[in-house]
């Protein structure tokens, strides 16, 4: 069977790449051609995927860091599709939320979505190339979670900061779309639902039985970003396993 080399000639910008979902749709997209920029704050992270795939360009920096991150993406040159992956979950309950864990989650899961896409956007519209724009979201975007009242928020913010996107992008011939998986099992989620019991309640809603693995949600966002979609735009993809219906 021949590779699939959908993205040749194409150059993606995966934000959040060191880890799980990003670094996962990083390694795809250059194994199906893309030229790869793998964007993430641990350079440790970005070394290793270095080692693991050697075409990728990798740059350092942190989201939350506006003036920062302003500097490091005049440098990467031309960029045809984005997955704005990146994004940090500091679960509290509501009573509890402090300052801090409200601004950093507001600053790298909306914000930092926001100024990336802004930047590449325009750069898209003074080349005049059909870009595509693919945000990971969440379920938690649309249901209400304990302990989770910053994190729903930023995901809910980035469902419709993902719609106004795809309105005013639109006629530029730039898509944009959501990805909106339930408990994915990247190294972290393993982790964190480890415990039978809490990973049961959760599973118990889930019709499909089971949770994401990484690859269902990574070939929903190359889906988005290839031409097979190319008709769809300010779209949130639920892969959930039926979650939102149960």
């Amino acid at each position: 069977m021949e590779p699939d080399r959908s993205f040749s000639g194409r150059r993606a910008l995966v934000t959040g790449a060191g880890k799980g979902i990003g670094r996962a749709a990083a390694l795809a997209l250059s194994g199906a051609g893309a030229q790869v920029i793998a964007l993430s704050r641990t350079q440790a992270d970005l070394e290793s995927l270095e080692r693991e795939c050697t075409g990728i360009e990798t740059l350092c920096v942190d989201l939350g860091d506006w003036d920062a991150t302003e500097a490091a993406l005049s440098k990467v040159g031309t960029v045809d599709l984005l997955v704005n992956n990146a994004a940090v979950a500091v679960l509290q309950p509501f009573l509890e939320v402090t300052k801090e864990a409200f601004d950093r989650s507001f600053d790298v899961n909306l914000r930092a979505v926001f100024h990336v896409s802004q930047i590449i956007s325009r750069q898209m519209i003074a080349r005049g190339v059909q870009g595509a724009i693919v945000n990971v979201s969440s379920q938690a975007s649309q249901r209400a979670l304990r302990d989770h009242a910053v994190y729903c928020s930023t995901k809910s913010a980035l469902d419709m900061l993902t719609k106004v996107m795809a309105l005013e992008l639109g006629p530029h011939k730039i898509r944009v779309n959501s990805v909106n998986p339930t408990v994915v099992l990247t190294d972290m989620g393993r982790i964190n639902w480890s415990e039978p019991q809490k990973a049961a309640a959760m599973i118990s809603r889930i019709p499909l039985g089971k949770f994401a693995e990484v690859d269902d949600v990574v070939n929903s966002i190359l889906f988005l970003l290839s031409d097979k979609s190319a008709m769809t735009t300010g779209v949130s993809l639920l892969v959930d396993g039926g979650f939102l219906v149960s």
